[in-house]
């Protein structure tokens, strides 16, 4: 049945109300990264095969928990998989979170059902500008510290992208880099948290869902001006096709509409927005990350 192929669809939900829990099959490629039958980190289906998460989340020990709605009391619609291969991105960097992404081997592929489905991943040429509507989906604390209640439902929370100047600004500039995509509420209230870390945050490009980032890592969880800060998976495309022979992921080009106002948005120790020029001598100036500030030590991995 080809229709069952296709990434990005939800049978069972034809429309998303904005709320806390996320009703079974909203989500159906939501994976839960679990170590001895406790959860440590989410992921996504993308193939019948393959899950991609953080890189900051691995051991080797790591079982893939498919079709699952709770974490507590019965998911009749629930798959586990064991792990067979663990490919971290080969220029993950811990210390300034850059480049946390991983792909993982299922030990068998999964079958898909209304309730296990790949979503589609961002293509490398999409655009998310400042504004653009995005869900993030997690079983993580829903506020710093305070976990789940039972039965530990999935959790889904609605969050504009910030743009990467602005989000660079914010967070402290140097933080952000092109590898990485931002999504917050400027008032807080609304963020991933520990927990979610490796989950996805997608968008809807017609009726199709579209991965656009990985929850990676922020100060805190949902604090006013600090935008959680997400992998930016169309950064992936050609690393995550070299690894994957057979059966491709879908990969979706994402366009958003309008302006960039994220394009003019400066702050002191903020290289200059870039000018397309005609001329080929109008470089900028070299950008470094090694004077990072300080505070990035106190950044923690969701």
């Amino acid at each position: 049945y080809k229709r069952l192929s296709l990434c990005g669809t939800v049978p069972l939900s034809t429309r998303i109300v904005g709320g806390e829990d996320a009703p079974a099959g909203s989500w159906p490629w939501q994976v839960s990264l679990q170590i001895f039958g406790s959860h440590v980190c989410g992921g996504s289906l993308i193939n019948r095969e393959w899950v991609m998460s953080a890189a900051h989340c691995f051991s080797r020990l790591v079982t893939v928990s498919l079709g699952r709605q709770n974490l507590q009391g019965i998911n009749p619609n629930e798959v586990s998989r064991t792990v067979a291969r663990i490919l971290l991105h080969p220029n993950y960097d811990s210390n300034t979170n850059d480049n946390d992404i991983a792909l993982l081997r299922l030990s068998s592929p999964v079958k898909f059902t209304d309730y296990i489905r790949p979503v589609c991943l961002a293509a490398s040429d999409s655009v998310f500008n400042n504004g653009t509507d995005s869900w993030v989906t997690g079983w993580g604390a829903v506020k710093e510290g305070v976990s789940l209640p039972f039965p530990e439902t999935l959790q889904e929370v609605e969050v504009p992208v910030l743009g990467n100047r602005q989000c660079n600004c914010l967070n402290g500039v140097g933080t952000v880099t092109d590898n990485m995509i931002c999504a917050g509420v400027l008032a807080g209230g609304k963020d991933s948290c520990q927990g979610d870390s490796g989950g996805p945050m997608v968008n809807k490009q017609g009726s199709a869902w579209v991965q656009s980032g990985v929850v990676s890592f922020g100060f805190g969880c949902a604090r006013p001006n600090l935008p959680g800060v997400y992998s930016r998976v169309s950064t992936y495309q050609s690393w995550i096709n070299s690894h994957i022979s057979s059966d491709k992921p879908g990969f979706v080009q994402f366009t958003s509409s309008g302006l960039d106002a994220d394009s003019s948005y400066t702050c002191p120790g903020l290289p200059p927005p870039v000018i397309i020029a005609t001329t080929t001598d109008t470089a900028g100036p070299d950008v470094t990350t090694t004077d990072l500030p300080s505070m990035i030590s106190s950044a923690e991995c969701k």
